[in-house]
């Protein structure tokens, strides 16, 4: 396999990335210079090397609001990281909006599965069980359908496994992955509430 990477390319490809020389000219030797296939192999690279950093303690933040236009919804975000220097990058900030944006257009209930509140849950297990029984199917057949409806109760209502709203291949939680890839510290949501007129 060829080491030899045309330097242009290199440049592009940091350019869409922010990653190194060296991780994009490797980048670059592995998808035999295709732009497109490098930027998954990095993306999946940076996400595994963002997972390590995601146990650090992050106690540095902003409390982010984006009012939608007309003034009738608004999403507030904390958003937390490891540094002061970090909270005030316009990386950092532009995230939060993101993620604000995302609560306005999603009307997430949680930032994880974990805090998804009891009594949600418990309402729609219920409901999922009445719609299986009357499908006379065995047991265990039954089981995995709520099982399957419970999955797509948590991709819709919890925050960090929603389809992000520009780009739906990813979820928040990918999003977030790329950015402490990029930003070198970790980054976690402490908490967001939604408004809305009337409601």
């Amino acid at each position: 396999m060829s080491s030899e990477v045309d330097v242009k390319l290199i440049k592009e490809l940091r350019t869409k990335t922010n990653a190194g020389v060296l991780d994009c000219k490797n980048a670059l030797i592995e998808s035999k210079s295709n732009i497109k296939e490098a930027i998954q192999i990095l993306r999946k690279k940076g996400i595994a090397e963002a997972s390590k950093k995601m146990g650090r303690s992050a106690k540095e933040g902003i409390i982010y609001a984006y009012v939608h236009p007309g003034s009738q919804k608004a999403g507030v975000v904390e958003l937390n990281c490891e540094t002061d220097f970090v909270a005030r990058t316009d990386e950092f900030q532009n995230l939060a909006k993101e993620i604000a944006m995302q609560i306005v257009a999603n009307n997430p209930i949680s930032v994880d599965r974990e805090s998804v509140p009891e009594e949600i849950l418990k309402e729609e297990k219920s409901i999922y069980e009445e719609q299986v029984k009357r499908m006379n199917k065995p047991e265990k057949i039954q089981e995995n359908i709520i099982a399957n409806k419970l999955e797509k109760f948590y991709h819709e209502v919890v925050l960090l496994e929603q389809k992000y709203y520009r780009e739906p291949s990813i979820t928040i939680g990918d999003l977030i992955k790329e950015k402490i890839a990029v930003i070198g510290e970790n980054i976690l949501v402490s908490k967001f509430q939604r408004f809305q007129v009337g409601e």
